[in-house]
């Protein structure tokens, strides 16, 4: 028996982990829980919740995506597409757990440390503020008022 497949693409605003892959169903979640598209399906669009996407692909391989919410859309019976801010794609639901987790943290550290770098810009500016305008002006002995004024 041959399958008519869909085409699945699911697409961040840095990469594409899925492009144009031939898959004979999907499932997903949105806030009224979970649902499935197979081949045919009438055209859709989803505000999916942070999820792993699971889909079997045409040659009956599972597969798994975790994003980050994202739109789904299904057209013509044939298409679905993925827009998401961030997508993880694995093909085992356990190593996918593990890269998720090791992603999340690596990019919670990375924030942390962009958040420390500008409170210390932030501080350093403050302070050569405060020290340009606490210093003293010239000294009455060399002051010439005829002199052009020197401005820091």
């Amino acid at each position: 028996m041959r399958h008519v497949c869909l085409t699945l693409c699911i697409a961040t605003p840095t990469n594409v982990p899925v492009d144009a892959l031939p898959i004979l169903s999907l499932r997903a979640e949105d806030e009224s829980g979970s649902f499935g598209v197979r081949q045919g399906h009438a055209d859709l669009v989803a505000l999916l919740t942070p999820t792993v996407v699971r889909w079997t692909a045409a040659d009956g391989t599972p597969g798994f995506c975790a994003v980050d919410g994202g739109v789904l859309t299904v057209s013509l019976g044939t298409r679905i597409d993925i827009a998401c801010r961030d997508a993880v794609r694995g093909d085992d639901l356990a190593r996918l757990e593990e890269t998720v987790y090791a992603t999340r943290a690596a990019r919670l550290d990375a924030t942390r440390r962009a958040h420390v770098d500008a409170v210390r810009l932030h501080a350093r500016t403050v302070r050569q503020i405060v020290r340009y305008l606490s210093s003293s002006p010239p000294s009455e002995a060399g002051y010439d008022p005829a002199a052009p004024e020197v401005t820091r």
